[in-house]
């Protein structure tokens, strides 16, 4: 069931995206006198096609990575006399600009359609209470402690951990001051806090913004008891059951369910023994954790899971807007993500983040799939951050892309006439260089996490 999803959110979300993205191309060509002669989503074999009564071939390809929009132009093949005014080249550069930057503007507006959507429909976020505070981490030496809920960070009000991590995730790899206000339970006041970071989590190929500053949130306790197995797993094969209740690794006590997971995840392909409750009885096993992930993200894997809990009603809080507080909320949101999505392009070019937090189409389609299996909300949320994702990409001045046009255009525009067809030629094979070397290195990434 699972790849059914995964099939069919990728295939949802790249028809959407890409078809938003070229009708951007395509309405404002129409509107500016070009006579555009096809419009494609996906490459190679036409599955489906059609013709309007301008002439305009609509095409669905079976390869569906991408789009196009083709317009008449001279420097494609011979236009007719008659039809020269309606040639793109033959427009002047200002028309051409807006024509290019029509694709990835139309992604932020889809972008901006799906967050308004999330904002009216609302949602339940986890109030983001402070669980425990490793001893001397970063958070300690600040003053944070259990039982404080996290208000702000750097002056950004939060109502919820994926809140709090979006803006910790911006500070990845810098140094300086962190301002974190909390206010203690039953309070109304707040305080602030001031985290000291140093290049901070720098370079690391998985961070864990939250649990880098020492801070575990507050969550219900989960007893250790084993409701289901991975048929593949460590625990599967040294003959746990479902039901069995685990009280110690190694001759440690487990009263919770999250103090197992932090023990196996520090403990990658190593033997422990676990102390296991069946039925009554008591015995000790002996497993061969399994490890997953490489370098400083590698952890240990232990193969069960447990059920879920309920959690308090005063620990959950729902957070909607009205179709006009909306609009500022998809706007402001938005506008965060297109500016952490440049920051964090920019944070790679200088080593301040890992390159392999790049994400190539394999991780896109997991994604898609899980989100997809989660529920609407999380596919529109997961179409809204890709759609600026593709914008933002797109705008980077690199030649074959739009941004790259844009800057041959702006450049035209300066100086009053084109780039030599020379310099031009040089800049699209290098731009055809770099997006292919980053979509092989964003490929690589993708099945070293498989």
């Amino acid at each position: 069931m699972s790849a059914l999803y995964m099939i069919l959110g990728t295939l949802i979300a790249l028809g959407v995206l890409v078809t938003f993205h070229e009708f951007g191309h395509f309405w404002v060509a129409r509107r500016c006198g070009v006579k555009v002669l096809r419009f494609s989503v996906g490459f190679g074999t036409p599955l489906l096609r059609w013709h309007d009564r301008h002439g305009t071939e609509f095409v669905v390809a079976a390869i569906p990575l991408g789009g196009y929009v083709k317009m008449l132009d001279e420097r494609e093949a011979e236009v007719p006399s008659e039809l020269l005014e309606q040639s793109f080249n033959r427009k002047p550069v200002g028309q051409r600009i807006a024509i290019v930057a029509a694709g990835p503007i139309a992604n932020f507006l889809l972008a901006l359609l799906f967050f308004w959507v999330l904002a009216m429909l609302g949602s339940q976020q986890v109030r983001p209470v402070i669980g425990s505070v490793a001893p001397d981490s970063i958070a300690a030496r600040a003053g944070l402690e259990a039982g404080q809920e996290i208000v702000g960070v750097d002056g950004k009000a939060v109502t919820g951990w994926s809140q709090v991590n979006l803006q910790l995730v911006r500070r990845l790899g810098e140094s300086g001051a962190l301002q974190v206000s909390v206010r203690e339970s039953g309070a109304t006041t707040e305080q602030s806090r001031e985290l000291q970071l140093n290049a901070w989590l720098k370079g690391v190929d998985e961070p864990d913004p939250i649990g880098a500053l020492g801070i575990t949130p507050w969550r219900p306790a989960i007893a250790p008891v084993l409701a289901e197995l991975d048929p593949k797993g460590p625990a599967q094969a040294a003959g746990l059951k479902t039901g069995d209740r685990l009280l110690a690794i190694d001759g440690q006590p487990l009263d919770d369910w999250q103090q197992l997971v932090e023990r196996v995840r520090k403990r990658p392909a190593e033997r422990v023994t676990l102390s296991v409750e069946t039925q009554g009885q008591v015995r000790d096993v002996q497993v061969t954790l399994a490890a997953r992930g490489e370098g400083e993200a590698r952890s240990g894997y232990l193969g069960a899971g447990v059920k879920g809990v309920e959690w308090p009603a005063e620990m959950l809080r729902e957070v909607s807007f009205g179709p006009l507080e909306g609009v500022a909320e998809a706007a402001s949101r938005t506008w965060s993500m297109s500016l952490l999505t440049l920051d964090s392009l920019k944070k790679m070019l200088l080593g301040e983040l890992s390159v392999k937090n790049l994400s190539g189409p394999i991780t896109i389609a997991k994604v898609a799939g899980a989100s997809a299996q989660s529920g609407v909300g999380d596919f529109l949320n997961f179409l809204a951050y890709l759609s600026i994702s593709l914008g933002v990409l797109n705008l980077l001045p690199i030649p074959v892309l739009d941004g790259g046009h844009l800057l041959f255009y702006l450049i035209e525009w300066a100086r009053g006439r084109p780039l030599s067809e020379r310099v031009q030629a040089w800049g699209v094979q290098i731009g055809i260089s770099l997006v292919v070397g980053v979509m092989l290195l964003a490929l690589v990434n993708d099945l070293s996490r498989l």
